[in-house]
């Protein structure tokens, strides 16, 4: 009854090579009609010092929010924990806004003007993605 099934590993597998090859396809497909360069993967993009001041502060505002949170919830009863403080939560929640923060010193000072709208399009993107996942109960697969 409580437990996970013997599928679930496989239906995760496949959830996630779904969600990377979309995403490599309208990362691809996006930087052609935008005529954006490819950014170097698992690098910290940052345009200006003050963009790196920012986003540093926000890297941490979150730990210490993710920090602060576990300890809030491991007083509370399993079953009434504070969904605003759940790591899960916590972690969407500064993705979201690191990435906005990008887009706004992209929109002031990147090099290419069409820089920004690649990156407020991968978030709408990982949004709609996330909003589909959650409201089909993960496309029936879990």
């Amino acid at each position: 009854m409580y437990g996970v099934e013997s599928s679930f590993s496989l239906a995760l597998l496949l959830i996630v090579a779904i969600f990377l090859v979309m995403l490599a396809l309208f990362n691809a497909i996006m930087r052609k009609w935008l005529r954006v360069e490819k950014p170097k993967a698992f690098s910290n993009n940052h345009v200006n010092d003050k963009h790196k001041k920012i986003d540093w502060s926000i890297r941490i505002f979150g730990i210490t929010m993710m920090v602060a949170g576990y300890f809030i919830n491991v007083t509370r009863l399993p079953q009434e924990p504070y969904l605003l403080l759940e790591p899960w939560f916590l972690l969407l929640v500064f993705l979201f806004a690191t990435e906005i923060v990008r887009a706004i010193m992209e929109r002031k000072y990147a090099k290419n003007p069409n820089a920004y709208l690649y990156t407020i399009s991968q978030l709408v993107f990982l949004l709609i993605f996330l909003v589909s996942l959650f409201t089909t109960d993960f496309f029936g697969f879990l």
